[in-house]
């Protein structure tokens, strides 16, 4: 058993749920859930991300994107507007109200990172992650 719980897939799988867990933990006391989280660090990268593709990304049902945009929306984090080439599909857009947020995340992110990447260096720290990004730039090509 303990060759396949160091498998890639495996430690890939646990490391990620970990760090989900941890991520959670922290963020205990927020109005945010981790999937709110998740979409706004989406959302800030892809600003004007249209609702479908959004719920590709977070590997959501539509209808459960839209009660999760809903929540952000009654937040004041987020605003769908009309997508100009589609009339019937809404882009997302980060209102100013979520950066305070998105400050929030990015420093429980970087704490949970520090903790996890304690035993290495940051030499180590920067191959494992562009090892990492390179695997997704490999992978998104299947």
């Amino acid at each position: 058993m303990q060759e396949h719980e160091n498998s890639l897939g495996f430690l890939i799988a646990d490391v990620s749920r970990l760090m989900r867990r941890a991520f959670q933990r922290k963020l205990e006391g927020s109005d945010l859930t981790m999937a709110q989280a998740k979409a706004l660090v989406f959302v800030s990268r892809h600003e004007g991300v249209r609702q479908v593709d959004l719920a590709d990304y977070l590997e959501l049902q539509p209808m459960t994107l839209v009660r999760l945009i809903d929540g952000l929306q009654k937040q004041g984090l987020v605003e769908r507007r009309a997508n100009p080439s589609d009339r019937r599909a809404y882009d997302i857009y980060l209102t100013p109200q979520a950066e305070p947020q998105l400050a929030q995340i990015k420093q429980v992110a970087e704490e949970i990172k520090a903790f996890a990447f304690s035993e290495l260096d940051s030499q180590q720290t920067e191959q494992f992650i562009s090892a990492l990004t390179n695997a997704r730039q490999k992978l998104n090509q299947i």
